[in-house]
């Protein structure tokens, strides 16, 4: 489990410096962590909300009471029960079409076919229910079998959720001049994305139909990869955050596997390794990585078998690569081969990739839904236990940064973690 209150000096350095406590009319920054469970797995999803006001905006009631006692660096958790932060789930929001319904249009001249447990945009489904053509908002296929089983619910409704708010700054005292402008807290946190990155009702959610492993580039990686890419794939604070959970989520002082690796691992500092050895598909790229002791070059896509003996690592990391992975099923059983019983696999991820070696299915999902994917790996592999989803989204984006003119937020950053099953793999 990811502790969020420690990633506030990445979102303001020195802000739990001195007790400021909170003005109701003055602009507040706040990282907020919402968290729940499904029938395996613990998710949380945190954002970074800036210039708040408790007095204008509108936040749930037994939450903006107690933040109107808290300073800078205090933080409040609070339990909502189903139905109280997302509307609750509905009957009749659940129901059947006929399948030529579904009207969705070519996606880069490829066919978008409706899938049971995936999401769409209402709008392919248009005219059901008054249903507007321009209607983006998600709905969930949970059946196909001749007609299309609809859930429009929201996807948290019926769980049980707990939110944790952590002042980071307080301004000084005013309106923001936003004019009548309120936010729903709520509504900012729960939509977007938070939810539709777990099963429905625990049944697992299809994402193989048509090929999802294909590529635009079919070729063999060795010649893509060929040239050295020495350059950052996210910015330097989504990097910092990375760190950040691979510090929290890596054992100190054990042998760890940096998988598809680069010239960066993005391990913190502070985590000391006793041996940190990379598997990527570059040697110029892996002898410019300073945290490596050894390396290897291996094309996964190629040979899925890892060329390490069995239970060699404490734990396996794998940064920004995922999406590349046309074997993932037998890469995982690798993985849980070469990990120690109790050893922890942490995978890490962004909106950022390179499209022509991405694997289809990659590209057609939202954010969360790239979450789901990555979790049913884990899941379908049985080998893992204690699985964690992670998200952070909202942080300022480095002034310094190329993107900073037109993207002010940091990449967001999601993770799924778990641990190797104590029995051994076959």
């Amino acid at each position: 489990m990811i502790d969020s209150s420690r990633l506030v000096p990445l979102v303001q350095p020195g802000a739990c410096a001195g007790r400021r406590p909170v003005d109701r009319h003055a602009d507040v920054d706040l990282l907020f962590e919402l968290a729940w469970r499904t029938d395996n797995v613990a998710h949380s999803d945190c954002l970074l909300q800036r210039g708040l006001n408790l007095s204008q905006d509108y936040f749930p009631p037994a939450l903006g009471h107690a933040l109107g006692d808290m300073a800078v660096g205090e933080r409040v958790t609070t339990a909502f029960e189903p139905g109280q932060l997302v509307s609750a789930s509905e009957s009749d929001n659940c129901f059947a079409v006929d399948v030529q319904r579904f009207s969705a249009p070519l996606y880069r001249k490829l066919s978008i076919l409706p899938a049971v447990g995936r999401f769409y945009p209402k709008r392919f489904i248009a005219g059901v229910r008054d249903i507007d053509s321009r209607d983006v908002t998600p709905m969930r296929i949970t059946g196909v079998d001749g007609r299309l089983d609809i859930d429009l619910n929201h996807p948290l409704a019926g769980h049980n959720l707990s939110l944790t708010a952590t002042v980071i700054a307080v301004a000084t005292s005013g309106r923001s001049g936003r004019g009548g402008l309120c936010t729903d807290v709520a509504r900012r946190l729960t939509d977007n994305g938070p939810g539709m990155q777990a099963r429905w009702h625990n049944k697992p959610t299809d994402f193989w139909a048509g090929q999802p492993f294909a590529r635009d580039d079919g070729s063999p990686d060795s010649g893509f990869y060929g040239q050295p890419r020495l350059v950052s794939h996210i910015d330097r604070t989504a990097s910092a955050v990375i760190g950040e959970v691979y510090g929290q989520w890596v054992p100190d002082n054990g042998r760890v596997l940096d998988l598809m690796a680069s010239w960066e691992s993005h391990l913190p500092d502070s985590l000391h390794t006793l041996h940190l050895t990379g598997l990527g598909m570059n040697a110029d790229e892996l002898a410019r990585n300073p945290r490596m002791d050894d390396y290897v070059v291996h094309d996964l896509n190629a040979d899925t078998r890892l060329p390490f003996p069995a239970e060699a690592f404490d734990a396996v990391i794998c940064s920004l690569s995922i999406e590349y992975l046309v074997e993932p099923f037998a890469v995982l059983a690798e993985v849980a081969r070469v990990l120690k019983p109790g050893g922890r696999f942490i995978v890490t991820f962004s909106n950022r990739w390179f499209p022509p070696k991405a694997i289809r299915v990659w590209e057609m999902l939202h954010d969360y839904e790239r979450t789901g994917l990555v979790l049913e790996y884990f899941l379908r592999s049985g080998a893992f236990g204690g699985l964690h989803t992670w998200s952070l989204r909202g942080l300022p984006r480095p002034e310094d940064d190329k993107y900073a003119d037109r993207l002010a937020v940091s990449d967001p950053v999601h993770a799924v973690g778990a641990t190797r099953k104590t029995q051994a793999i076959g």
